[in-house]
C-alpha cells in the first residue's frame, strides 16, 4: 500500500464575478400562435430562451409574460432549473389578450428596480404593436434609464403575411394575416436605453439573436486556481516498517528457533 503512493489533491477556485440580472419579457398574445415559426412563434421563443438561460449560469434571471396585461412568471433567481420549469409552463391564454408594450416594459423595469447587480438587462420580445395598457412605452423607457437598465427588443414574425390558426365549424384551419410589428417603437426603446433592436423572421434568426445578446452581455469572471498535492503514503510506510521490525525482534527473541 505504501508503494502505491496514495496522495490527495486539494484544489480551490476563487471567482470574482460581475453579476448580471436579466428579465425576459415575453409576449403571450394570440398572434404568437402564428405558424411562421416552428412549432409557432411562442414555442420557438420559449425554446430559444431556454437555450439562452442555459448559457448564463452566473446570472440571476426572471420571466415576465404579457398580453393585454402583465405578470411575473418567475422572479429573479439563480436557480435556473426553476426558471426552466416556469418557462415551459408559459402558454397563450394565461391572461387577457392584447399587446401592452408599455406596461410590460414598466413591469420588467420594476422587477429590476431594487437589484444591486452591476448590470441590469431586459429582453423584450413581441410580435405586435402597442394596443392596450395604460402606460406609454416611452414613459417606461424613462424609468429604465433612471435605473440604468438596458433593453434589448426583439420583433418576431416574418415580413408580409403569416399563417394563423382559426377555429371553424369544420375544425382548425389557417388564414394568412398581416404581420404588424411596431419596429420604429422597438428601435426607439432599444436606442434610448443603450440596447439594440433585432428582427427575427425564422427560428434560426431568433437563435442568432439570442446568441448575439449572450455575447454582448458576458459576465466578467476572474478565476484563481490554487492546487496542492498532499502525500498520504507515509503512514502505511511507517506501519509496514514497524511490523517488519516487530517480526525481526520476535524472530531473534521469543520466537527464535533453537537447533
Amino acid at each position: 500500500m505504501a508503494l502505491a503512493r496514495h496522495h490527495r489533491n486539494y484544489k480551490k477556485e476563487e471567482e470574482n464575478t460581475e453579476g448580471i440580472d436579466i428579465v425576459i419579457a415575453m409576449d403571450v398574445s394570440g398572434s404568437m400562435l402564428a405558424r411562421d415559426f416552428e412549432p409557432d412563434r411562442l414555442g420557438a421563443a420559449k425554446e430559444r430562451a431556454a437555450d439562452f438561460i442555459s448559457q448564463r449560469p452566473n446570472d440571476r434571471i426572471g420571466l415576465v409574460v404579457f398580453a393585454g396585461e402583465s405578470f411575473t412568471q418567475c422572479p429573479l433567481t439563480i436557480d435556473h432549473n426553476v426558471v426552466g420549469q416556469l418557462l415551459d409552463e408559459i402558454k397563450n391564454g394565461q391572461i387577457e389578450d392584447g399587446t401592452a408594450i408599455g406596461m410590460r416594459l414598466a413591469y420588467a423595469v420594476n422587477r429590476l428596480r431594487e437589484s444591486d447587480a452591476k448590470s441590469r438587462v431586459v429582453i423584450l420580445l413581441t410580435d405586435g404593436v402597442n394596443n392596450s395598457g395604460f402606460i406609454d412605452p416611452l414613459t417606461a423607457v424613462e424609468a429604465a434609464n433612471q435605473y440604468g437598465i438596458r433593453v434589448y427588443t426583439i420583433g418576431v414574425g416574418r415580413r408580409g403575411k403569416a399563417p394563423y390558426p382559426v377555429q371553424t365549424h369544420f375544425g382548425l384551419s389557417y388564414q394568412n394575416i398581416d404581420v404588424e410589428i411596431d419596429e420604429e417603437l422597438l428601435e426607439e426603446i432599444a436606442e434610448q436605453t443603450g440596447g439594440q433592436y433585432f428582427r427575427a423572421t425564422n427560428n434560426q434568426g431568433l437563435k442568432d439573436i439570442y446568441e448575439t445578446i449572450d455575447e454582448l452581455e458576458k459576465s466578467k469572471i476572474q478565476v484563481t486556481v490554487l492546487s496542492r498535492k498532499t502525500e498520504e503514503f507515509y503512514g502505511f510506510l511507517l506501519l509496514g516498517l514497524g511490523i517488519l521490525g516487530i517480526e525481526w525482534l520476535l524472530r531473534y527473541t521469543w520466537l527464535r528457533n533453537i537447533p
